[in-house]
């Protein structure tokens, strides 16, 4: 009964999802919503995007082992990347009219920052897309018995998400996500309650939370342990800024206001609901003590779903399973959605520049349907690996690589295209060398490349001029 309910509900957001695609009827359409979206719009898609399966399973099970400073990438980290956008990169972006984020690449630094950017960016998108399939193979697994594999309930869930972005693209995500987010923040509301009422009161879930230390957020004041907490903190709050989905929502806003609001509103949202999971974990603790020790140590991600089956009753399962697809889909949607734009506006358009807008229109859908394999894929590939790491991991390419580039092109006049390059290649190069030396145990790798990547701009930027200044004086007394 259960499984058939998720079925129904699969196939009510895809006919939502194709009833709002009758709106595209070009690359913008599909690409930005024909920057047609409200500010209510933009809050939902943005909350509902990065409200994924990652927060509502690997949020939790991180929150348990480390409490709340074992969660700072994510949702504090995350959170505050909407919050940033809002205030310091939507409003100038959304004034540049551009389709994709690496368009202002192109437009600051050149074709050659364009494409690696573009290349970075698409790549960051394959762990974090993956997650939410890997999640969706996990659903299916469960409410089927076992009878459905996970790789199977991979493919289900991937072919449920494209039915309607293959079509509508930003349009039908951003319905989509509207329903998506209302279904998600009450179902999970409603299980709040009621767990904690299993539990024998909130107090006394949050008692117990306080007895095990896990609202300690600040790391011991010791050098490996700061560090490693900084850069577990921008991993997500910095290098979740260059990226085409937030770039998407801000440049479908029908205003400035609601796109520099929007990213805000939705930001503070996601850092407090996501408090709501970590609380149905918790309360697991008390609720169902041995089984959530042993699950813990065997798979933690299953501990928030073990509850819901086991200790729920029916009516609460649907409401969680409801809340959980609600946040996969609408975050799945988004991060298939953006790098096929990306790679049709940035990549793919150098080849065909004289293409027809239709023609781009339909590269769009097929490379949705081929990142899509790639994606299903490469998450049957990682099975094993913990969502929340597959989405950290993800971000970790942007920081090193993009993120520099755009904040300095947006706030130092003085950064020039071999500066930019300079970012790129010193960011990405120390930062791999952090994964693969000894050092980068001592020192993490990601803020390594961060560092890297900001010297290589200044120096890259500020060098070239400094020599051209040193050699006009003698032009001037040669009589050049």
């Amino acid at each position: 009964m259960l499984l058939s309910l998720v079925i129904v509900y699969l196939l009510v957001t895809i006919g939502i999802g194709l009833y709002a695609a009758r709106r595209v009827k070009n690359t913008t359409d599909f690409a930005i919503a024909g920057r047609h979206l409200p500010l209510f719009m933009i809050v939902t898609t943005t909350f509902a995007t990065w409200f994924g399966s990652e927060t509502v399973l690997g949020i939790p099970a991180k929150f348990i082992e480390g409490g709340l400073g074992g969660v700072v990438e994510d949702p504090f980290g995350a959170g505050t990347c909407l919050i940033l956008v809002g205030l310091f990169f939507a409003g100038k972006l959304y004034r540049m009219t551009l389709l994709t984020i690496s368009d202002y690449y192109r437009e600051r630094y050149g074709r050659f920052i364009e494409v690696v950017c573009s290349l970075i960016i698409m790549l960051s998108y394959l762990g974090w897309v993956s997650a939410q399939v890997t999640a969706l193979g996990l659903v299916f697994n469960l409410l089927s018995g076992g009878a459905v594999s996970v790789p199977w309930g991979m493919v289900i869930g991937v072919l449920s998400i494209l039915a309607y972005t293959l079509f509508g693209g930003m349009w039908s995500v951003a319905v989509t996500d509207f329903v998506q987010m209302i279904i998600l923040v009450a179902g999970l509301s409603i299980i709040a309650v009621f767990a904690g009422n299993m539990a024998g009161g909130a107090d006394k879930v949050i008692d117990l939370a306080a007895s095990k230390e896990l609202f300690k957020f600040w790391p011991e004041p010791t050098w490996h342990d700061i560090v490693f907490f900084i850069a577990a903190a921008i991993t997500m709050m910095l290098g979740s800024i260059p990226q085409q989905d937030v770039f998407q929502r801000v440049m479908s806003a029908n205003n400035v206001k609601a796109a520099t609001r929007g990213p805000v509103i939705g930001g503070v949202a996601y850092i407090l609901f996501a408090a709501v999971p970590m609380f149905l974990v918790a309360s697991a603790l008390i609720i169902m003590p041995e089984q959530t020790t042993a699950l813990l140590k065997e798979d933690p991600q299953k501990v928030l779903p073990t509850l819901v089956m086991e200790k729920m009753p029916f009516i609460m399962q649907v409401f969680f399973f409801g809340a959980l697809l609600s946040a996969i889909k609408s975050t799945a949607s988004a991060t298939l959605l953006a790098p096929s734009v990306t790679f049709t506006e940035n990549i793919w358009r150098q080849f065909r520049p004289q293409g027809t807008d239709r023609e781009n229109l339909r590269t769009m859908r097929i490379t949705v349907l081929v990142f899509s394999a790639a994606v299903l894929a490469y998450a049957i590939r990682m099975q094993g690996t913990s969502i929340y790491e597959l989405v950290s991991g993800a971000y970790q390419v942007p920081l090193v690589g993009a993120f520099v580039p755009l904040v300095f092109g947006l706030y130092w006049n003085r950064a020039t295209t071999q500066g930019a390059v300079a970012a790129v290649l010193l960011g990405i190069g120390v930062w791999l060398a952090g994964l693969a030396l000894p050092w980068g145990q001592v020192f993490p790798a990601q803020l390594a490349g961060v560092l890297a990547s900001a010297a290589g701009m200044v120096v890259g930027s500020l060098l070239p001029q400094w020599v051209a200044n040193r050699r006009m004086p003698h032009r001037m007394l040669a009589g050049e």
